[in-house]
């Protein structure tokens, strides 16, 4: 960057030193600089600020604010279901065309800032990662969460498959693309669900550094559409296939729920948690990482108070907010 000399101001003078640190400073933060190029993107380290942000707000949430959030994930990913088997009968199973509408359900979740349980393995888990919330505190997001969205993702099945929502072909087809699943070996499940939990976590990655409604809007569309694209698993609709075929009497429920439903779920964990989130977690400095700290509300907690004891401590309290 070539910062050019004021009047009156030589090479030796401390006040251009001082203009000069100010303009570097300024163009680090994204602000014009004299002769430098104004950046249009974040920086890792200003991605993780703002996740620290979005994840110390809700480590706060009551458990019930978050149940009602997971619910209404739980019903927007019946719209996914909904919408792939009506265009996979519609379109005669074509494998591109019947996945379009596929990423709608994610889109009103991560738009409408609803609770979804794949895009919980970023924010909260970096939080315990900086021991700002307990190790029982992010295990009891991650249940309630959970739990929300099975029951909204379960109600809708139900309706799904009680109701004349479904033609008789989107119905056939529902089923066909419910029984592939649980007629999928348990490794090829786990695998492929990492992959899905790499994208859902990737999507919330990169949400942070989008700008606009629109980026933001067509990063999901796309990265979702690898799922059906890819064969790939993502829990909640699992489940909700699941309950699906429960209803219409093709299977009964434990055996789909451990061996369909259990290693999508622990195949999305893995894969948004290890290959993503800490992955991205330690590519940050030390100094990068004392400044996220400082913009939490909460004090780190001490090892035993991070494995088995206070969920959360404000910094301006001295009780645990349980």
């Amino acid at each position: 960057m070539v910062v050019p000399y004021p009047p009156g101001m030589t090479e030796r003078d401390p006040e251009r030193d001082e203009s000069v640190r100010e303009a570097v400073e300024r163009s680090r933060h994204g602000a014009p600089a004299v002769g430098a190029v104004v950046r249009d993107r974040f920086e890792t380290h200003e991605v993780f600020h703002r996740i620290i942000v979005a994840a110390d707000e809700e480590a706060t949430t009551g458990t019930r604010e978050l149940f009602f959030s997971a619910l209404a994930a739980g019903f927007a990913i019946t719209i996914t279901f909904l919408m792939y088997a009506s265009l996979t009968a519609a379109t005669d199973g074509d494998p591109i065309a019947s996945a379009l509408l596929y990423p709608l359900g994610f889109v009103f979740i991560i738009l409408g800032g609803y609770q979804l349980y794949t895009e919980n393995t970023l924010p909260p888990v970096v939080l315990a990662l900086e021991r700002l919330v307990s190790v029982p505190r992010l295990l009891r997001i991650w249940g309630t969460v959970l739990v929300g969205n099975f029951v909204g993702g379960g109600l809708g099945a139900v309706v799904l498959a009680s109701t004349g929502v479904f033609s008789p072909a989107a119905a056939a087809a529902a089923t066909d693309i419910a029984m592939k699943g649980v007629e999928t070996p348990f490794w090829d499940l786990f695998f492929k669900a990492c992959f899905a939990g790499l994208i859902v976590a990737g999507v919330v990655w990169l949400d942070y550094t989008a700008r606009d409604t629109i980026s933001r809007l067509l990063v999901i569309y796309v990265a979702f559409l690898a799922i059906p694209f890819g064969n790939l698993f993502h829990v909640v609709v699992s489940f909700s296939e699941v309950i699906y075929l429960v209803v219409g009497g093709e299977v009964g429920l434990l055996g789909p729920l451990a061996g369909f439903v259990f290693p999508v779920l622990l195949g999305n964990t893995v894969g948004g948690v290890l290959l993503v989130t800490v992955v991205n977690y330690f590519q940050t400095t030390d100094e990068r990482l004392a400044m996220a700290r400082a913009d939490s509300t909460a004090e780190q907690l001490s090892p035993r108070e991070w494995l088995l004891g206070q969920s959360y401590v404000p910094a301006d309290s001295e009780t645990s907010d349980d």
